[in-house]
């Protein structure tokens, strides 16, 4: 997924900085190129201005409560979390009317599509980056999701 026409920003570049601002544990990244600026926090959410016309993309990652995280992670150590990319709009299937993805207890295979987040009117998919069975959903569908929200546990096979 790339930049069109349409929509001149590049959301593979986008999720590439949101991972190397975790990595690095930065706090916030500001990058502005070709008349477009980007803006990404970690812990809150900011607000962006701007005295030019500049398109602005925000991605906030939230911030866990300390001992939220470990509460969460109950019952799931020996799995692998799969955690949205990005901020938007979860769906357990491609139509309203039509079966999820998965459910828990499935069987999937490294690239299974697992759900659909919609950010920006684009369809992305979230795929298992690992072969396993579903042992949670965390989200239910049509609900809004925040970049690095938890999606799934993946209980791997072996």
């Amino acid at each position: 997924m790339s930049k069109s026409p349409d929509n001149p920003v590049d959301l593979d570049q986008i999720r590439e900085l949101i991972d190397l601002l975790i990595e690095k544990e930065v706090s916030e990244l500001v990058i502005e190129r070709e008349g477009i600026k980007v803006k990404i926090c970690r812990g809150t959410a900011a607000a962006v201005t701007s005295a030019a016309p500049i398109q602005q993309v925000v991605a906030a990652a939230p911030a866990a409560a300390p001992g939220a995280e470990a509460a969460q992670d109950a019952g799931y150590e020996d799995c692998v979390i799969v955690t949205s990319p990005m901020v938007g709009t979860f769906y357990r299937s491609s139509e309203p009317d039509a079966d999820p993805f998965v459910e828990i207890g499935s069987q999937v295979e490294e690239g299974h599509t697992l759900c659909i987040v919609e950010a920006m009117k684009l369809m992305n998919d979230i795929v298992a980056e690992s072969a396993g069975e579903v042992a949670a959903v965390f989200v239910e569908n049509s609900e809004p999701v925040e970049f690095g929200q938890r999606l799934f546990a993946i209980r791997p096979r072996g």
